[in-house]
Formats: structure tokens, sequence, C-alpha cells
């Protein structure tokens, strides 16, 4: 009997080649009845996908039906995995219904479109044009093709805003070691938001500045302090005549003649390069990436050359209004916290006495 012919084995007898026809021809007709089947679980909607799948993976199983056919089976199996958002299986299905037969355009349609979920887009790209060379008037591939040109050009200009910010990034970090600059953990963001630094063409760097007044906690905010810029500069604009006393100095103890800028030394552990490029990328399309290569990728290495002594340096360090930003900032006691920060104090000031005299110190932060 055919059925119990040792596998490879040739028919011997006219009867065991009937069998045979039979046995074929039983599996041919039950795999276009699971074909059907699985057609009629698709119709039905979402909660017989998987009925659907069933059906058409024990049709292929028979092995019983032209590869042109067995590669309709892949192809409408890769569309229900489609419907579920299998899409990788969806893929996989497509891409074998298109080995069994390379012009089943639904099959291209259906590994271009799982492609373009897993945002392979070149070769989503790919599959449209070869469905496109059999079915040149096929608008849902037509169709489909226009959407990955778009999300390619999106995904090109996205890699491009990418690869400038962390360009730009990569630029300031070296114009920090270049001047020896220190730079540490911001502090204040809830004042100072997601400013950043800036290099300008000729390779200045230009501030946003946050002033603190620890008489009161108020704050002020310098948005462009370049670096060549005298304090006193800032200072005459702030506190001119024709500008109108602080809301909270009833005593009009903070004058052009009487303020004075202190910044707090050693305050803060300096970050590392990598650490510090994250910093820059927060809020760009950049603050996602997390390899800066291999140099910036040594997590150890700190912004700066040296290490911090706090041996014989006072707490608080008074700022000469003559000097530039630069110069303070490459002081090695400075370090910067995301931004520069400075402390405002009055000498016609109460408060002046106990900070002078070390009585004050700033709140711990969080």
């Amino acid at each position: 009997m055919a059925l119990w012919m040792e596998a490879g084995s040739e028919p011997k007898t006219e009867k065991e080649l009937a069998d045979l026809v039979a046995i074929s021809a039983l599996k041919e007709s039950t795999a276009f009845e699971l074909k059907e089947l699985g057609n009629e679980y698709v119709k039905k909607g979402k909660k017989h996908y998987s009925d659907a799948i069933d059906c058409y993976t024990r049709a292929i199983n028979q092995n019983a039906l032209s590869d042109a056919e067995q590669s309709i089976l892949c192809s409408n199996r890769a569309h229900v995995n489609l419907l579920l958002g299998n899409y990788r299986r969806a893929l996989q299905d497509a891409e074998d219904a298109i080995k069994l037969n390379p012009s089943n355009v639904k099959a291209l349609y259906r590994a271009a479109k799982a492609s373009v979920f897993l945002n392979l887009l070149a070769e989503a790209k790919g599959l449209c044009e070869k469905g496109l060379q059999h079915s040149s008037s096929n608008e849902e591939l037509k169709k489909l093709a226009r959407h990955i040109d778009i999300q390619k050009s999106e995904m090109e200009r996205r890699d491009a805003e990418v690869s400038k910010a962390v360009s730009t990034a990569k630029t300031i970090v070296s114009a920090f070691e270049t001047r020896g600059l220190k730079i540490a953990k911001p502090m204040y963001q809830e004042l100072t938001g997601l400013r950043k630094p800036t290099l300008d063409k000729n390779n200045i760097l230009h501030w946003a500045v946050l002033l603190l007044y620890p008489e009161v906690m108020s704050s002020d905010f310098i948005e462009e302090f370049c670096e060549t810029d005298m304090f006193s500069a800032h200072l005459d604009m702030m506190f001119s005549e024709g500008c109108p006393p602080l809301p909270w100095d009833k005593e009009n103890a903070y004058t052009r003649d009487a303020v004075e800028l202190y910044y707090e030394a050693c305050a803060g552990v300096c970050l590392s390069k990598r650490d510090i490029l994250q910093y820059l990328l927060e809020g760009t399309a950049a603050s996602h990436v997390e390899d800066f290569g291999d140099e910036e990728s040594a997590s150890a290495r700190s912004s700066t050359k040296g290490s911090i002594s706090q041996e014989d340096v006072p707490g608080w360090v008074k700022i000469n209004e003559k000097t530039t930003l630069y110069n303070v900032l490459k002081e090695p006691s400075f370090v910067v916290p995301g931004l520069p920060v400075f402390w405002v104090v009055s000498r016609n000031s109460s408060f002046y006495k106990d900070f002078k005299s070390g009585n004050w110190s700033p709140p711990e932060l969080a």
C-alpha cells in the first residue's frame, strides 16, 4: 500500500501508483479547502485571524500545490501577520512567497509594507520598484512608494539634524578643553531651562548667565554674555540710574556703585566629556544619542586636565568688574554648573556683613 512506502521510493505496482495519485489529490483538495477556510476567517475579522493563520499554515504544510499556489498561501499568511502587527513574521512570509513566485505582486507589496513598519526603507523601496515592474499601474504600490519617499526624506532630515547637533556639541566641548574650563552638573535648571552656550564663527563662546541675590534668593538673567565682555558693561546696564530698583529692594541698597559679584569656589564635581556632550544635546534632535565614538565614550575622562583642590581656596571669590567672563571662567577654582552662576550682594545692605563673614551659605539643592 502506498501509505507504507519508504520516502523517495518509486511505486512498484499499479495499485501503489493509484494510491499515490489518490493521496496527492486528497492533499491538494485539503490544501485548497484550508485556503478557502482561511480566507473566510480573515473576512470574519480580528477575532479569527489566528484561525486564518492556522488554516494557511496547514495548507502550506500539505506541500501539495504548485509553487504559484504555495506562493499565494504564504502571501495570504503574510497579509494576516501584517494585520496583527507581526511585521517580522509578515516579512518572512512575503519573502518566502516571492521566492516561490517572483512575480507575485501582492507578496511584493506586503513585503514592502512590512519593511516600512520595520524601518527598512531602502529595502521597501526596492520591493515597490520590483512590484511596479510587474504591475506598472498598481495604485497601492504607487501610493506606498510615495509614502516611502516621504519617510526617507524625513529620516534624512532628522539624521542631518542629529549629525549637526552632535557636531556642534563636540565643537563646544573642544572649546571648553582649549580654555581649560571645568563643567559640572547643571544647577538651577528650573531657572535656566535648556539654555546652552553657543560658539560663533570666530570661535568665541556666548553664555547665558544666571545672577542670584542671596539676600532674598531672587534671580536675574543675562541672556547674552559674550566671553570677551567685561562684567562692568552688563552691570552698567542693569543698575543704571534710568533702571527702576529691584522690586524687593525697598531700601534701594542695590545701586550701581554698591553691588559686588562673587562666585562660589570649587562648587561642583567635573563631568566627563561624555556627560558634557549629553548635557549639551538635551533638548536637541540628538538628545537620544548615546554613542559618540571611542574617544567620547571614555566616560571617566574629565573635562579638565587637572583636579581641583579646595586647600587655601576661599568659599566666595570676589570678581573684578573690569575682567572678562573668559578670565573668570578659566580660574582654577571656578566650576561651571552647566551655565555660569554669580552671586550679587550690596555693600549698603545689612546682609552684606553676614555674607562676608561666612555666616551665610547657599541652600542645599535636591
